[in-house]
């Protein structure tokens, strides 16, 4: 599916859809005029849609061009989880946040994603191949690709919850006395859980570690949570391993003995990746695949600078006019050390930064990383980076008692204040916000486990960095 901009859209030049992008005069991001500077945007999600939007209000007037993979239009991913049965359409971005890429975009190419990368040299255009075998050149090209569901081999049975058709498949799937298994108590596995089983459908989640949310919220917090499935109708079995899934259901080794559980759906939410395999080794990766980028979301030059080693990641040379964002990046900060892209407000909020970045401007200091979810009747929000292996836990509320709500801090080595989850309690949302705002703070915990001092009062000096 291609896109030509409304009259309305700022273009530069009109180009046939099936001829070769021509780009600007190759200029570097320091030159006179980097507004005219094409853009080619690799990714139609919620960031590659944000990164048009954010180079438009700061001024970019070059060509813009946006790839997707899906064939529609940009929508947010979130509610396919969330309000699986409650919302069968998708949240399109035009209506939730604005970014139109008929008006943005100059070409909006939403069916015929990237295959190939080749990097610019001496100050030349980058060139992107698609599947359809076109070559599009730009000045600057933003990496926006996103992630792709883990699917174990074997589990070709399977089904997986990442994109739109996916959503429509599994909610035609469940209805009342129907049985699923849910593969993975993580933010996905829950909230679909929760939504199926409040339509009637037979619910199992089978999680490998002890306790739900166990590599999100750690084993002291996560214990915390199991009331909830039960009280919602969910099975929860942990601490197993899933040997097998078939058509009939799902093996699992509970180490003393092995057990089938019978399912007409199971559902691998064993978590993602970074759809970064069409890159073949262009730009710098982590283990998961991850695109490694400074504090500005510029692409890293070294592996050297990928792995940690040697240089640091935020003076380190950058790679010719590529920048990453979102679920495909990893960005380094000076506040929070290294943050996975994989957070939903990495997506909405880090293309300002991007785009500010390639136009020249300041960039001014990122928002703390944040989670939300909605899950077997329950909010919560996650702020900040917490290590839940290592971080000790202050507690703030009671979570034994029902219809209240409660906080968690979790406290690392230096005594600072590294995550801050809200529980059911939306006034304590905003002064979680804050506290986390300039990094790890320095909060008086005897006040942070006092539910009567208000939580915006707790801190104990100004927040500093790890």
């Amino acid at each position: 599916m291609h896109r030509t901009p409304s009259p309305a859209a700022p273009s530069s030049v009109d180009h046939p859809a099936d001829t070769l992008t021509e780009p600007s005069a190759a200029r570097s991001v320091g030159s006179p005029a980097p507004e005219d500077l094409s853009v080619l945007v690799v990714g139609a999600g919620l960031a590659g849609a944000q990164t048009a939007a954010a180079l438009r209000s700061h001024g970019a007037t070059g060509r813009i061009t946006v790839l997707g993979a899906e064939g529609v239009a940009p929508y947010d991913r979130p509610p396919l989880s969330k309000e699986l049965f409650t919302r069968t359409s998708p949240a399109w971005l035009v209506d939730e946040t604005g970014a139109d890429l008929d008006v943005l975009a100059d070409e909006t190419v939403l069916d015929d994603p990237a295959v190939a990368l080749t990097l610019g040299a001496d100050g030349g255009p980058s060139v992107v191949t698609t599947a359809s075998g076109r070559t599009i050149a730009a000045d600057v090209v933003v990496l926006a690709c996103g992630s792709e569901p883990v699917r174990p081999v074997g589990w070709d049975s399977a089904t997986t919850l990442h994109t739109a058709a996916d959503a429509e498949v599994l909610r035609a799937s469940l209805s009342p006395g129907r049985r699923l298994v849910c593969v993975g108590a993580g933010w996905i596995g829950a909230e679909v859980a929760g939504a199926a089983a409040a339509q009637g459908v037979e619910v199992t989640v089978v999680e490998a570690a002890p306790v739900a949310l166990h590599r999100q919220l750690g084993a002291q917090v996560g214990a915390l949570l199991a009331g909830w499935y039960e009280k919602a109708g969910v099975t929860l079995v942990t601490g197993v391993t899933v040997t097998s899934v078939g058509p009939e259901g799902v093996h699992v080794d509970h180490g003393t003995h092995r057990e089938m559980i019978g399912a007409d759906v199971v559902l691998a939410a064993v978590g993602a990746r970074p759809a970064t395999g069409w890159l073949a080794g262009t730009v710098p990766t982590g283990p998961r695949g991850d695109v490694q980028t400074d504090i500005h979301g510029r692409v890293l030059a070294g592996p050297g600078s990928a792995s940690g080693e040697g240089e640091p990641p935020e003076t380190a040379a950058s790679q010719p006019a590529v920048w990453a964002v979102g679920d495909c990046a990893t960005r380094a900060d000076d506040m929070w050390g290294r943050v996975h892209g994989g957070h939903w407000s990495a997506a909405l909020l880090d293309p300002g930064t991007v785009a500010r970045s390639i136009l020249g401007l300041e960039t001014p200091p990122v928002p703390a990383p944040y989670v939300f979810s909605t899950q077997l009747g329950h909010d919560l929000a996650l702020f900040g980076l917490p290590d839940p292996t290592a971080d000790s836990v202050v507690l703030r509320g009671d979570p034994s008692t029902p219809g209240t709500g409660w906080v968690a801090c979790y406290v690392g080595e230096a005594g600072t204040v590294t995550g801050i989850l809200v529980v059911d309690s939306p006034r304590d949302v905003a002064a979680a916000r804050r506290l986390m705002a300039r990094g790890p703070a320095l909060l008086d915990l005897d006040k942070v486990a006092d539910p009567t001092v208000p939580l915006k009062a707790t801190a104990a000096a100004t927040p500093r960095s790890a």
